[in-house]
């Protein structure tokens, strides 16, 4: 019994690798896209990142000044660090809210007669919180202020004969312990784990949708369930085929990743790519193949046509996207439990490795036995789905 569930198997997985065989553009499509798209993520993530950060932090900054002549003093001092002061335009608010202006400053009217005195002279800092391309001006109009403000505060102590660390009773340093490894990967951990997790987890999709609902559209569903093969090995085989073709799709995925970063930016060729860390992301990411096709498997064997099976494609590439949400909405510590959370455990295995941290082997065995686990469940389930006789009744 053994071997003729075996052979079913092997022929059904044979029999569902030359179908898509024949249809080469959704062979190609669906082996080609997360290859052809890991460059464009890695390599222009990395260039347009780095030609910004170069681009607004090198060339003159040009900050609209109302109240220009009251501080004819500062505003030479921000020259000097690439600062220059313009006239404002007519409706200031309207040209920060319309992105023309990324940052202006209104010095007060009494900034004169406060600095004659001693007292604090009133700046205000205009900007739009919410435009993260005005980041990076923000933070150098701060930075020159406050230097300004340091140097002037210590002239006037010296002047009267003060030391200027009197005024600093505690000095602060800040020791970041930060990997380099780890910074590296900021801007990298936001999108590669979900975009590896999802071509693992939909790797297989354009087959899997094929073999069962595309089968029962087309009628040759019942003349198949109809024979004595077991039921069990068909669908296995037809399971089998699309994790071949994940786990195809996925190492020319990761291959894509290590030559990307091979060849790219600095961003890209501060990357982990070495061959151990293209297999735990390998280790990592084979159960959500599994899991992928068995749940694709147990969703569309009930559908009755190919548009059908489709609509579950709304939601389930959702799935992925729902660790880095939850993670960005609320930053948790890590902690072993998350390891048997699906798509969670498999976004915080990505970090580790993107960030170049060891994982110990309590996680690994967490990880592993919660998703293979979790894939046999959906397998069986996927199976246990084909028993029933309403599959073999299209229309």
């Amino acid at each position: 019994m053994k071997s003729k569930s075996m052979a079913t198997l092997w022929t059904v997985l044979r029999k569902e690798l030359l179908d898509i065989g024949r249809d080469h553009r959704t062979l190609l499509l669906g082996l080609m896209m997360g290859p052809l798209l890991m460059p464009v993520l890695i390599l222009g993530m990395g260039a347009i990142s780095e030609n910004r950060s170069k681009t607004q932090l090198e060339e003159v900054l040009e900050v609209p000044v109302v109240g220009a002549e009251r501080a004819p003093n500062l505003l030479s001092f921000l020259a000097a660090y690439g600062i220059d002061a313009v006239e404002p335009p007519a409706d200031l608010a309207a040209a920060i809210a319309g992105q023309d202006v990324d940052v202006a400053l209104r010095i007060d009217k009494d900034f004169a007669a406060d600095w004659r005195a001693g007292r604090p002279a009133g700046i205000e800092i205009l900007h739009d919180s919410t435009r993260r391309n005005a980041e990076i001006p923000v933070a150098r109009v701060r930075a020159a202020l406050a230097l300004y403000r340091e140097q002037v505060g210590a002239l006037r102590l010296y002047a009267r004969g003060i030391d200027a660390a009197v005024g600093r009773p505690v000095t602060a340093a800040s020791l970041d312990m930060a990997t380099p490894e780890a910074k590296r990967g900021m801007l990298l951990g936001l999108l590669l784990p979900y975009f590896l997790i999802m071509s693992a987890f939909l790797g297989g999709m354009a087959l899997i949708l094929d073999a069962t609902a595309g089968e029962r559209e087309r009628q040759s569903l019942e003349p198949l369930l109809a024979t004595p093969a077991p039921r069990g090995a068909i669908v296995s085989g037809k399971l089998a085929a699309a994790c071949v073709l994940g786990m195809v799709t996925l190492l020319l995925t990761l291959l894509a990743l290590k030559l990307s970063a091979l060849v790219g930016t600095a961003t890209a060729e501060a990357m982990d790519v070495r061959l151990t860390a293209i297999a735990n992301m390998l280790l990592v990411l084979l159960p959500m193949v599994f899991i992928g096709n068995a749940l694709l498997t147990y969703l569309a064997a009930a559908a009755k046509s190919m548009k059908e099976a489709q609509s579950h494609m709304s939601w389930l590439v959702l799935l992925p996207m729902l660790p880095t949400i939850v993670l960005m909405a609320n930053p948790i510590k890590t902690q072993l439990w998350q390891f048997a959370v699906p798509f969670l455990a498999q976004n915080q295995l990505l970090l580790k490795i993107i960030r170049a941290e060891p994982i110990s082997l309590e996680i690994w065995a967490v990880y592993i036995a919660a998703s293979f686990g979790l894939a046999a469940v959906l397998w069986y389930a996927a199976v246990r789905r084909y028993h029933q006789e309403k599959l073999a009744i299209s229309g």
